[in-house]
């Protein structure tokens, strides 16, 4: 195997110096304009080709030469609603925005990946694709390129996530279900209005929502005993005074499940249970589930390839099989609902959680993750 790995440390402070340019300049979903023109910078910089879809995705394909698989690497581009503080003399320079999510780590590691490949184009089976996506924190970017034609002609698709959890450039990878589906959630309850000390000339819209969101929490262990699932109510609004019965009430929530089959039984049983509490309390109620991210379910045998050229390029005790899924979205399963693939892991050298505004992942996870990004296509380019 061609060592990338020494030639992506070789290149580091390259790669450290571009990260910190997409950090200084974050972007929400779908404004990420200088975000992508940075991107085909760069692309442009090592002599391939890159193209616009939507307004700010940033789709480029490296020719190899010699015959082989077109294989595709993801990298999302945009940030959060979040003001920084990491102390870092790189922090982002747009008030209340940063890159909490590693996602500048993912743009820079996705672009060295492509200067490793570029650099020994004429030696490499197929083409690789790099898709540069927006709007991953929000609605579901990875949907929109896929319709936009991202896909057309790839064979297979990577992507990778930093991880707080694994060592600074480890690798780790999941086999099937990795991470959840997700459902957001909105039931108004219709009661009728009356006085406190008459509660039975009325119905209380309140009561009722308040036993349907202890009964739609414990749902999950009801339904899918032994699987990862859960049903959160984040929102609550009722009443108007404190001496008269609610007569609306309003609960808005999201459900996570693991794979189609437990998504489906859940939601199926989450209408049931709506529909039978409100009727036993005379009230009624409009319920919207409204479907998001479908969660990321390997390819086994892309995951397999994933892991062996990661073990390859860093050594066994670097490479680790993730025992359990995460509860976490990512919209990149839409891409594996489309094309076999594999989404992993790589340390990111900082223990805070993601989303958290202090998150700052070590500029060291940028080379290794360029390295496996490089060896992982590579292999998926030859691969017969």
């Amino acid at each position: 195997m061609t060592d990338y790995l020494t030639r992506a440390r070789s290149i580091a402070p390259e790669l450290a110096e571009l990260r910190h340019a997409l950090h200084r300049c974050p972007e929400l979903g779908n404004r990420e304009e200088r975000t992508a023109r940075r991107i085909e910078k760069e692309l442009s910089r090592l002599g391939i080709e890159s193209r616009r879809l939507l307004d700010t995705a940033v789709v480029a394909r490296l020719e190899g030469g010699r015959p082989g698989r077109t294989v595709a690497l993801r990298a999302d581009m945009d940030a959060l609603p979040l003001t920084e503080a990491t102390g870092a003399d790189f922090a982002s320079e747009n008030p209340g925005v940063m890159h909490a999510c590693g996602h500048d780590v993912h743009m820079a590691a996705a672009l060295g990946a492509a200067r490793l490949l570029a650099e020994r184009r004429e030696a490499l089976p197929g083409a690789a694709v790099f898709l540069f996506q927006p709007d991953e924190e929000g609605r579901g970017g990875a949907r929109r390129m896929i319709e936009a034609g991202a896909l057309d002609g790839v064979d297979a698709v990577f992507g990778a996530h930093v991880s707080p959890e694994l060592p600074l450039g480890d690798v780790g990878v999941r086999y099937g279900k990795f991470y959840a589906a997700s459902d957001t959630f909105q039931i108004v309850v219709h009661g009728a209005g009356a006085h406190a000390a008459e509660r039975e000339k009325g119905v209380d819209a309140l009561g009722a929502a308040a036993e349907l969101a202890t009964r739609l929490i414990a749902l999950p262990g009801a339904v899918l005993p032994g699987e990862r699932a859960v049903v959160t109510v984040g929102e609550f609004h009722a009443g108007t005074a404190e001496n008269a019965l609610a007569d609306r009430a309003e609960l808005k929530g999201i459900i996570r499940t693991l794979g189609p089959d437990a998504r489906a039984e859940l939601k199926r049983r989450f209408r049931e249970t709506a529909d039978a509490t409100l009727a036993a309390w005379g009230a009624t109620g409009d319920v919207a589930l409204n479907e998001s991210y479908p969660g990321v379910v390997n390819d086994d045998g892309m995951t397999a390839l994933a892991e062996a050229a990661a073990r390859d390029l860093l050594g066994d005790g670097r490479v680790h099989v993730i025992d359990r899924p995460t509860l976490t979205t990512e919209d990149f399963g839409y891409f594996l609902m489309e094309r076999p693939g594999s989404f992993y892991h790589v340390g990111a050298g900082c223990a805070l959680p993601l989303h958290n505004a202090a998150f700052l992942p070590d500029d060291n996870a940028v080379a290794v993750a360029a390295a496996v990004h490089a060896a992982v296509l590579e292999a998926a380019m030859g691969r017969r």
